[in-house]
């Protein structure tokens, strides 16, 4: 349990932060109910759910500890844990083992079907029995295991006396199930097993899509606090040195960090001086200088001269994790769709229960028996089974964005299509997102042994703007001179001879642009510049963007003139020099606003604003924890991708209306049908699956929706 803020002196009014591992969550209706059931405990400020990362935050006072919620949340119906610092996904073990049933619900589906051909055909006495006999020896293993995600669900609701949604759906398969079962016991004409299987089926397709689009929201922190070192050498007292993990780095100690070696901790330079890449924060793609006194952060890799650094922070204290954490928080929004999933989860158990009730009986008062009233309320059960609004959504969603996946935009969250649909307002970074994000030299004005010379020197060294000017050459067929007697002189740059003089790749002098080098032949230098050219749809991309009702504008790391080059070149409000924080404010202003802003970028930096942004996407040369943070990523290097995606996003949402429509018309007609007994089992397991393709087929015009 972490304190995070102190209310007052007083310990009972010292706010606490406690986050629990919740893997029992299934549906929208646990949301409400854990936030419900916690919020109202005594001690209990706020409880939070994020549904992706099957976790929830409670905010409380002393009064509670973590074991006193962990046996709230079970008597909620739920197993929790608490979550470690570290704010990882869970592993995809309950993926695996939804896609496991699904694969052994649909094996016993096809081969249940096949079978019952024949009793439809007409197939009478001993061979009837026999199929009925074939089709229990596959559907009984099939239904414990495939029903397991169900059935566990539901037993741990009604163990502390409370419902969900798994609940009429278990009732309803062990009742077909067994009634089925009976039916073949006693040579009887009718079983269900064809029925109870497929609705197994189609109930799990929807689940396994669920867990499979929000298993890959998760992994974006991992791949953040990745990149810090994983350890340093430190300086001993006698002034030898040693390796320490991570783990190990205290405040105050001093670590020694060599040339392309990533740091592992913050701190402040207290020896040398060189250039650090630092984009990870700062999204800047030049090289920064630093020197005794400057403040360095995990993360950044040093690129020149070995440093010495008094560390400040380490681990959950550095920069990058504080970055971490705000993902952690800000991508714990709940869209529209949730929250009236949330209000129609409250009223679905109990709805389905009463009305199988009310058919059973309703049927027994009026003389049909118990048999015939018991097969009318498990008709009613499985009729009224959401697959097809379970569908509504996931199937739009699928289709989607296996369309988007063809034309180079990877969606990840399929609740995504529904913010990219809302967006009014577009927010761009700059480099590497309206950019390429690569420096390019300009060799126009280098003669031929210049340019060879030149290559000779920069394919040798790690440098940004080296390998920048290497490439630039090298795509322009250079062949490298045979430059001899290599080496780096720090804090000026990389020295050599060729033809019997010294020839060096150098800074330029301290007016200098960090995106320019000095090539010196001799006696004779010359200036060469690089630029991070623009996207070359940049311009028509907001400008479409535009035409659809997006005010862009960009909000940038970097340095301010540059930025203010690019947004008058794209005709678009810019702001430079703004921090992680400082983004994340001015993404929060806009939605106090009243907007719902779209966010693309691609630095580390850009991870709280791309996961507290009402939509976000970010290129694919984004740093990976960018590229997980945000909920799509656009490959290659043109920029129309983005309103290509709000566009097929915004056709999304109109076929899920369409769905949900379909689906609340189907609940409408049928339900009044299997109440009147007019529906038996395998009739309700058929028109349940049917109501379920007519919302597939309906998704799969999407399809067309990215040509």
């Amino acid at each position: 349990m972490n304190q995070f803020s102190a209310l007052s002196a007083d310990t009972h009014d010292a706010a606490f932060d406690s986050r629990f591992t919740v893997p029992g969550m299934r549906c929208a209706g646990c949301i409400a109910k854990i936030e419900r059931g916690l919020g109202g405990l005594k001690g209990v400020e706020a409880a939070r759910v994020n549904f992706s990362a099957k976790r929830v935050a409670v905010r409380h006072d002393a009064t509670l500890d973590e074991d006193a919620l962990v046996e709230a949340l079970l008597q909620l119906g739920f197993e929790a844990q608490p979550a470690s610092e570290n704010p990882l996904a869970d592993d995809d073990k309950d993926t695996r083992r939804l896609l496991r049933a699904l694969a052994v619900a649909g094996f016993g589906m096809m081969n249940i079907m096949l079978l019952s051909v024949s009793v439809w055909s007409g197939a009478g006495g001993v061979t009837r029995e026999m199929f009925h006999w074939l089709s229990a020896l596959i559907a009984l293993p099939v239904v414990a295991y495939a029903g397991q995600p169900f059935f566990a669900s539901a037993a741990m609701a009604l163990r502390y006396r409370r419902t969900n949604m798994d609940v009429p759906i278990s009732i309803g398969v062990l009742l077909a199930t067994g009634m089925s079962f009976y039916e073949t016991l006693t040579g009887g004409e009718h079983a269900y097993f064809d029925g109870a299987v497929m609705l197994l089926f189609f109930l799990l397709a929807g689940r396994a899509l669920d867990a499979m689009m929000r298993g890959r929201t998760r992994a974006g922190i991992g791949a953040l606090l990745g990149r810090m070192g994983k350890s340093a050498s430190v300086l001993q007292a006698d002034g030898s040195t040693r390796r320490v993990d991570a783990a190990g780095l205290a405040p105050g100690m001093v670590m020694l960090v060599a040339a392309g070696e990533a740091l592992a901790a913050d701190g402040e330079i207290i020896e040398g001086a060189g250039a650090v890449d630092n984009a990870m924060l700062t999204g800047e793609s030049a090289p920064e200088p630093v020197a005794v006194g400057d403040m360095v952060h995990a993360g950044a890799v040093n690129l020149t001269a070995p440093l010495r650094i008094r560390i400040t922070a380490t681990q959950c204290d550095t920069a990058l994790a504080e970055i971490a954490r705000l993902m952690d928080e800000a991508g714990q929004s709940r869209s529209r769709y949730v929250r009236i999933a949330d209000r129609a989860a409250r009223l679905y158990a109990p709805a389905v229960h009463s009305l199988a009730l009310l058919a059973f009986a309703g049927w027994m008062m009026a003389g049909a028996g118990w048999h015939h009233s018991l097969v009318i309320a498990i008709s009613v059960l499985i009729i009224t089974c959401p697959c097809a609004m379970g569908l509504a959504v996931p199937a739009a969603q699928v289709v989607a964005s296996g369309a988007l996946v063809r034309k180079g935009v990877l969606v990840k969250d399929g609740s995504a299509l529904e913010r990219l649909a809302e967006v009014d307002t577009a927010v761009f970074d700059k480099t590497g997102t309206l950019t390429l994000g690569e420096a390019r030299a300009d060799i126009s004005l280098l003669d031929a042994d210049a340019r060879r010379i030149a290559l000779g020197l920069a394919q040798t060294s790690r440098h940004p703007l080296s390998r920048g000017l290497a490439a630039s050459l090298q795509g322009a067929g250079i062949v490298p001179a045979a430059v001899t007697g290599l080496h780096e002189e720090s804090g000026h740059g990389l020295v050599g001879q060729f033809g019997g003089k010294i020839v060096a790749l150098e800074r330029p002098g301290d007016a200098g642009s960090n995106l320019a080098t000095v090539l010196r032949i001799g006696d004779r230098t010359q200036l060469i510049e690089f630029g991070d050219p623009l996207r070359v749809d940049a311009r028509e991309t907001v400008e479409q963007l535009n035409a659809i009702g997006l005010e862009s504008r960009i909000v940038s790391g970097d340095r301010a003139d540059s930025v203010a080059a690019v947004a008058h070149t794209l005709g678009i409000a810019g702001q430079g020099g703004v921090s992680p924080t400082r983004k994340l404010e001015a993404l929060e202003q806009l939605k106090a606003q009243g907007h719902l802003p779209l966010m693309v970028g691609d630095g580390l930096n850009d991870g709280p604003a791309l996961a507290a942004a009402h939509a976000s996407l970010a290129p694919g040369t984004a740093s990976d924890a960018s590229q997980q943070a945000a909920d799509a990523v656009f490959l290659g290097e043109r920029l129309m991708p983005v309103a290509l995606a709000i566009r097929v996003a915004r056709a999304t949402m109109r076929v899920v209306r369409q769905n949900i429509g379909f689906s609340i018309v189907y609940n409408v007609l049928a339900v009044p049908l299997a109440l009147a007994g007019m529906v038996t089992p395998l009739v309700a397991a058929i028109a349940m699956s049917l109501s379920s393709l007519v919302v597939v087929a309906n998704s799969l015009r999407l399809a067309r929706a990215a040509r």
